[in-house]
C-alpha cells in the first residue's frame, strides 16, 4: 500500500476536529511527533511522541462544546499551513483565529507548531472544555 501523500493526512487530520471525530487521528501520527500548542505565551506547550501529541488532539477533537473550522489549506511537499478559526463560546469573540505548520514524513504527522492571533486570554483547558490550543 501507498505511503498516504500529505494533502490526504492534513485532510484527514482537520476532518477529525471539524467533525469531532478524535478516532480519526489514531493512525496520522509518526513516533517522534513534535507538537507546540500556541499556549501559553509566549512559546506554548512543547509536548513530543505519539501518545503526548494524540492525547492532546483526542482531547481537542472530541470536545463538542468547541468549533474547528479551517479557513485555508496549502500543501507543499511534506509540508502543509493550515490556516483555522477556533470557537469556543457563542459571542462574537468567543474565537480566535491561528495558523499551525505541519510536517509529514512517510504518511504520519512528525511536526505541528501552532500560532494564534490572541489579544486577550483564552480560556485554560485545565479546568474546562478544551481551549484553543491546537
Amino acid at each position: 500500500m501507498p505511503a498516504r501523500t500529505t494533502t490526504d493526512v492534513i485532510d484527514r487530520f482537520n476532518h477529525a476536529f471539524v467533525h469531532h471525530d478524535p478516532d480519526a487521528l489514531d493512525d496520522l501520527l509518526g513516533e517522534h511527533c513534535v507538537m507546540e500548542a500556541i499556549q501559553p505565551a509566549p512559546d506554548g506547550e512543547r509536548l513530543e511522541g505519539r501518545e503526548a501529541c494524540l492525547a492532546f488532539w483526542r482531547a481537542l477533537a472530541a470536545d463538542r462544546t468547541t468549533q474547528f473550522r479551517p479557513e485555508d489549506v496549502t500543501v507543499a511537499g511534506d509540508r502543509a499551513t493550515i490556516r483555522w478559526r477556533y470557537r469556543f463560546g457563542d459571542g462574537p469573540a468567543d474565537s480566535v483565529r491561528g495558523v499551525n505548520l505541519m510536517r509529514v514524513e512517510d504518511g504520519l504527522i512528525v511536526e505541528a507548531l501552532g500560532y494564534s492571533k490572541t489579544g486577550d486570554a483564552v480560556p485554560p483547558a485545565a479546568d474546562g472544555p478544551v481551549s484553543a490550543r491546537a
